[in-house]
């Protein structure tokens, strides 16, 4: 399997994960041109894509869907809630019948040789979800958009050779800097975005031998730089009660603007 981060960002986001046989792509929140240059690097034609796996409606995630599934008639998959979500958004325009295709959470699909695993997550939209993609014995998982974390999420990451984890924000650059007080709470609260430190948390929760590779995504651009996110994330290992020090870590920030190395597992 490969996975590789086209961009990843407060101001769009599009996950590539495929395997030898089958393409697939972790929402379209950037511009169709931008999801075709990514796509070139990872040398994969948009006509070869098997489906657009879209966590949750927020323009973010959803801003380039209706040009590029219209332009290449990809399938499109969603839970319920957020398909009536992206069908209220006015960037979609008019959509194709079929396209849409509604899935359950913790109910697994296969879209061609890689099985998929939707799972509920914690975050302000109609009904989000992450996902986590298994073949041939190999798992990934994108994981952000998590106000927070409990049993749930941490059994669903387990066991993982690669994951892309939220570290969007932190936490006194946020409280210190000129966000409204509102959004400030929003994003500190239970259904906004992981911090650093919980995203070290999380991680510390979900390591073992062969989680070899580990993006850190989502972070905010006004709240947080990528060597903060990832030396914050890298001492919350290294003090946690585990085995695993930061510096070990195969791991590093996916930047909101240009494609990422490529994770083959």
């Amino acid at each position: 399997m490969r996975m590789c981060s086209i961009a990843s960002g407060s101001s769009g986001n599009c996950i590539y994960v495929g395997s030898d046989d089958t393409h697939l792509l972790v929402d379209t929140g950037i511009s169709k041109k931008r999801i075709e240059e990514g796509l070139k690097e990872l040398d994969v034609k948009g006509e070869e894509l098997d489906g657009i796996l879209v966590t949750h409606e927020h323009s973010d995630h959803i801003q380039g869907l209706g040009v590029f599934s219209r332009k290449y008639a990809i399938p499109i998959y969603a839970t319920p809630g957020t398909i009536r979500g992206i069908e209220r958004s006015s960037s979609l325009g008019k959509m194709p019948e079929g396209l849409l295709h509604p899935i359950e959470t913790d109910k697994m699909f296969q879209l061609g040789d890689i099985d998929i695993h939707p799972f509920q997550i914690s975050h302000d939209a109609n009904e989000p979800c992450g996902y986590r993609m298994e073949n041939a014995g190999k798992a990934v998982a994108v994981a952000t958009d998590l106000g927070t974390y409990d049993d749930y999420i941490v059994k669903k990451l387990k066991n993982l050779d690669a994951v892309l984890l939220e570290a969007n924000h932190d936490i006194h650059m946020l409280e210190v800097g000129g966000y409204p007080y509102p959004l400030k709470r929003r994003i500190l609260g239970d259904k906004g975005h992981l911090s650093n430190e919980l995203s070290g948390q999380l991680l510390c929760d979900i390591l073992h031998d062969n989680l070899k590779h580990i993006m850190l995504g989502h972070l905010s651009k006004e709240n947080n730089y990528a060597r903060l996110a990832y030396e914050t994330v890298k001492l919350e290992v290294t003090l946690a009660d585990n085995a695993y020090k930061g510096e070990d870590l195969d791991m590093w920030v996916a930047k909101r603007d240009s494609v990422s190395d490529i994770i083959e597992v």
